[in-house]
């Protein structure tokens, strides 16, 4: 279906943007210590601020900076969850509305069937003069916004994990932060798998095969990735990732689908 498609499309969009800035960030050589006289408007706002703030948990919490990434981690999902909890109840009434759309939709797909290039024009016409007479815009299901704050938010902290040299020198559970491990790669991509897995559940089968691979290439790549930096940054992974499992629960927990709604209030 075409609407499906572009939806699909899009999240696709969104989720190889991702992907393409985890690749860009591991392999990236800005590595050098952070401290007050390194020069650059990012990092003196936003890398400098998060490897002092990650020092300041690191202090509260006995010297543990391990204990420290996970309560930032925290802390910044927290800030961003309003905003993430208001996109999915967008998507949620904007998925509504093309369902109602859906008969009428089909009418003028199945007018326009096997037809020219220039018929099928006509038909892309009549459809954006339906999705513009209900007020409907299937290509702002997904927006722009929550990713372009996430972005320098995310950016800024990773950064602040790679570049703040206290971090390599400690340890937490069983591994050393400035050290690769075996373990937590393992548990990283299992966790964004989960997440993954989670996000398909209520979507129709059409979409979750296009989101298929996309999907699974995310925590694969987490997990390799995680083979070959720093335990701390898995550990970040891997914290960020059970927030959005929590995330991803407690917003269809909140927003059920239309349907789902109906049913639990027939019943």
């Amino acid at each position: 279906m075409a609407v499906k498609s572009v939806f699909a499309q899009k999240y696709i969009a969104f989720a190889g943007l991702g992907l393409l800035l985890l690749l860009t960030l591991s392999g990236c050589g800005l590595t050098e210590p952070i401290d007050e006289n390194t020069t650059g408007w990012f990092n003196h706002y936003f890398v400098y601020s998060f490897s002092r703030l990650i020092i300041f948990f690191a202090d509260l919490f006995n010297g543990s900076f391990g204990l420290s990434i996970i309560a930032i981690t925290i802390l910044i999902r927290l800030a961003l969850m309003p905003l993430m909890l208001k996109q999915f109840r967008n998507q949620r009434d904007m998925q509504a509305k093309m369902k109602k759309l859906q008969p009428e939709l089909s009418a003028i797909q199945e007018k326009y069937k096997a037809s020219k290039d220039q018929n099928k024009q006509q038909m892309q016409m009549e459809m954006m003069q339906l999705y513009q007479k209900h007020q409907v815009n299937p290509l702002g299901m997904i927006g722009c916004l929550p990713l372009i704050i996430q972005l320098p938010i995310l950016m800024g902290f990773y950064y602040a994990i790679m570049r703040t040299p206290e971090i390599a020198t400690h340890s937490f559970l069983w591994f050393d932060l400035g050290e690769t491990d075996i373990i937590l790669p393992i548990v990283a991509a299992a966790v964004y798998f989960l997440q993954y897995r989670l996000s398909m559940q209520g979507m129709p089968p059409e979409q979750q095969k296009q989101m298929q691979f996309i999907g699974m290439l995310s925590p694969i790549l987490m997990g390799l990735f995680s083979f070959t930096a720093p335990a701390a940054l898995p550990l970040y992974w891997t914290v960020g990732g059970c927030f959005l499992i929590f995330q991803s629960m407690l917003s269809k927990k909140l927003y059920p689908r239309h349907d789902e709604q109906n049913q639990a209030t027939s019943s």
